[in-house]
């Protein structure tokens, strides 16, 4: 363990009307910076993780997060991006640096604006997260990619419309409690099931239901060495980091196998030296009901076509086996594209230091996340294990 997390910041996520994404940027970093009993002046490094694509006008926006303080003036600042993955490619860039002995403290932020942009050009925005040669006319635009690998999903194991509608209600069930979600309800399986006027289909077999959320919002994260950290009020290591690039063209790969997303998984538990039974909870990316489908067999919770089981037998409930996405995941949170990976590691650094409110999980030892751009191009695998609570 090289690196852990020492304090943290989060918004909730939604419609963020009086905001901007300078406000965003500057309340989550002032807030982590807080939260972790250090001052500005002592970071060595800011990476901030923004998608942006077109949704705001003001680039160059790693600049901003100086607008926190005036002591982070000089303070090298770097924006990265990796499609909706962009939040753990900063975090993990954190880590890099960490690890290098080039910074004692590294401020981390996500953020994404995207409710100011008229939907039309949303979908624009999010579909040059996928192949254009092959997608760039497809209908629905990046649900529309999706639609077509939940169908191909469909004729080669069966229809699984009840196991998305499961994921879709747990899901919304478990945002219920989550104080950051833009959708605080529990929308119940039938509703999620049934295609309605308010649930119309979305693209292929999937209903609005299927889909994450179009969202405003920011998180932020403090990293530290680990003996440092042991010196922090509170501490949560990384037992494991893993980052995998797969091709974007999908024509190159075999989608139903998310082969990108097991590589993750296999080397970040490697890292760890555990499996995936020595976990407490995940959170993983369900930008889509039918990603979390496949996701289960990719990280090995199942066999390949069996991901259904999972959920239809309880294991991914908050009290099954391997709770995921206690937070609401995605599609109940929210997915402010470049706060999305930064989010996952708040969420879980919260669970496993007992600040989760009514989120928190009677025994929150270790957390796996995966975060993933495009259709399981990018793919990050984070294990983090707790080590001092507050």
């Amino acid at each position: 363990m090289t690196a852990a997390i020492v304090g943290w910041a989060h918004t909730a996520f939604g419609k963020a009307v009086d905001e901007t994404v300078e406000s965003l940027i500057t309340s989550v970093a002032q807030n982590a910076i807080r939260d972790a009993g250090i001052d500005a002046g002592d970071l060595d490094e800011i990476v901030l993780g923004h998608f942006n694509a077109g949704f705001s006008k003001q680039d160059f926006t790693a600049s901003l997060v100086l607008q926190s303080s005036d002591d982070l003036r000089f303070t090298p600042a770097t924006r990265v991006e990796n499609a909706c993955a962009t939040g753990s490619a900063a975090v993990h860039q954190g880590l890099k640096s960490i690890a290098a002995g080039q910074a004692r403290f590294v401020l981390v932020v996500g953020v994404e604006q995207m409710t100011t942009t008229p939907g039309p050009e949303i979908g624009e925005n999010l579909l040059k997260a996928s192949y254009l040669p092959e997608d760039g006319d497809t209908p629905a635009g990046f649900a529309g990619v999706f639609g077509n690998i939940a169908q191909s999903y469909f004729q080669a194991y069966g229809d699984q419309s009840d196991a998305l509608a499961m994921i879709a209600a747990k899901n919304h069930r478990n945002g219920v409690k989550n104080p950051y979600a833009q959708i605080r309800k529990d929308l119940g399986f039938e509703f999620c099931r049934t295609e309605s006027e308010k649930n119309p289909r979305v693209a292929g077999p999937l209903k609005r239901t299927d889909c994450s959320l179009v969202s405003d919002g920011a998180a932020a994260l403090i990293l530290t060495d680990f003996q440092t950290a042991l010196g922090c009020r509170k501490a949560v290591a990384f037992r494991g980091a893993a980052h995998a690039q797969d091709f974007l063209p999908i024509s190159k790969r075999d989608i139903l196998k998310f082969e990108g997303c097991r590589e993750a998984w296999g080397r970040a538990l490697d890292q760890a030296d555990i499996t995936l039974e020595d976990l407490s909870f995940v959170e993983t990316h369900d930008c889509f009901t039918i990603a979390e489908l496949i996701e289960y067999e990719a990280m090995g919770l199942t066999e390949e076509g069996a991901g259904a089981r999972a959920v239809s037998e309880g294991w991914t409930e908050v009290d099954g086996k391997l709770p995921i996405n206690v937070s609401g995941g995605l599609k109940s949170k929210g997915h402010p594209i470049g706060a999305t990976g930064v989010s996952m590691h708040v969420i879980s650094a919260m669970q496993l230091a007992g600040e989760a409110g009514d989120m928190q999980l009677p025994k929150a030892e270790r957390a796996g996340i995966f975060n993933m751009g495009g259709a399981a191009v990018a793919n990050y695998v984070s294990i983090l294990e707790a080590v001092k609570a507050a």
